[in-house]
């Protein structure tokens, strides 16, 4: 008997009909910044999170561990960046490099809030792009995916040397506002973009609400943080029920100059519909402003009780987030989740 067939012998003798196949594996895992919405995504997977140890020791430098084997998996590590955001993207970024050393087959960030996504161009000579930068770290610690929600700004995919998962809360948001306005709001409705830049999105909300579009032009001291003048506003709102539609309300300076903008100019109610609740201060102050009716948010960042005020809703982003990890699992679409939409 010739050597290759024996040893072909000898194997089947040892184990007759021996098919091997890699059977993929779903694992997620939370960092410490937004473990509630981690372990809503967990429970709509119908899995739970991986035990994961996280410590931080007295000279402020952070261990990571994976309690259990994540070898050959496909892992998903959830982490939203409100404040403290550079400590949340250094336990990313040594989480990152501890799921490439335990040999994860494939690795996914979600950040449901992108962190720096508004320094995606530079508006002056010598500025950085640190959303390219946040974009490369990902990639270098040992990324092959990213997940996020509604960036701040379109071209922030193309900063990601590989797969990017662009999400939509509107969605969410739109599911909501149909259930609960009234039949004589949809008839006064008007969607404001709050400033030129959002009136892409502002198109689209109005096209899916049926309503008309209004348009706030708005200037900024680029030598002062956070500073917004309304100059005017284009577009019906006398009379009208108007939904101020963002991504993000980080100060809240820019939406309560529209909705007062709005309310001057005869506006019967201003209703604020924002992805991100960044909520630095002031905001919170400012959005119990008179000309502010209500504020509907989804839960992308960690909102503390001292975030929260009468007229806020805060809507779960986890069912989203798990849809879209499932489709991604599966080799899905994520586009069909938006039906086609860009």
């Amino acid at each position: 008997m010739g050597r290759k067939k024996k040893a072909e012998q000898e194997r089947d003798d040892i184990a007759p009909g021996l098919v091997v196949k890699t059977k993929k594996r779903l694992v997620v895992a939370s960092g410490s910044s937004h473990p509630g919405l981690a372990e809503a995504v967990a429970a709509q997977l119908e899995t739970e999170l991986v035990p994961t140890e996280h410590r931080t020791f007295a000279s402020g430098e952070i261990l990571t561990r994976f309690e259990v084997s994540i070898r050959g998996c496909d892992i998903f590590l959830i982490q939203s960046f409100g404040p403290p955001v550079n400590e949340w993207m250094m336990e990313l970024l040594i989480m990152l490099d501890a799921a490439k050393r335990a040999s994860a087959k494939r690795i996914t960030v979600v950040a449901p809030y992108y962190p720096y996504s508004r320094q995606d161009k530079k508006g002056r000579g010598r500025e950085p792009i640190s959303a390219r930068l946040v974009a490369d770290l990902f990639k270098t610690a040992g990324a092959d995916r990213v997940m996020s929600v509604d960036l701040h700004a379109a071209q922030i995919q193309g900063f990601f040397d590989g797969p990017v998962d662009h999400l939509f809360a509107k969605p969410v948001l739109l599911d909501h506002f149909e259930k609960t306005l009234s039949a004589e709001d949809r008839e006064k409705l008007t969607v404001v973009s709050p400033d030129t830049g959002r009136v892409r999105v502002a198109d689209q909300w109005s096209d899916s609400l049926g309503a008309p579009l209004a348009i706030i032009h708005k200037r900024r001291d680029p030598n002062v943080a956070n500073q917004v003048t309304v100059n005017e506003i284009v577009g019906r709102v006398d009379g009208r029920v108007c939904l101020l539609v963002d991504d993000m309300i980080d100060t809240g300076g820019t939406i309560v100059k529209a909705a007062q903008a709005l309310k001057a100019h005869g506006a019967e109610r201003v209703i604020v519909a924002a992805t991100h609740a960044v909520f630095s201060a002031p905001a919170v102050e400012r959005l119990q402003d008179s000309s502010i009716d209500e504020v509907v948010v989804t839960d992308t960042l960690p909102l503390p009780v001292e975030k929260r005020f009468p007229g806020l809703t805060i809507l779960p982003i986890a069912p989203l987030l798990a849809r879209a990890i499932k489709e991604v699992f599966e080799d899905g679409s994520v586009t069909s989740m938006f039906n086609g939409d860009a």
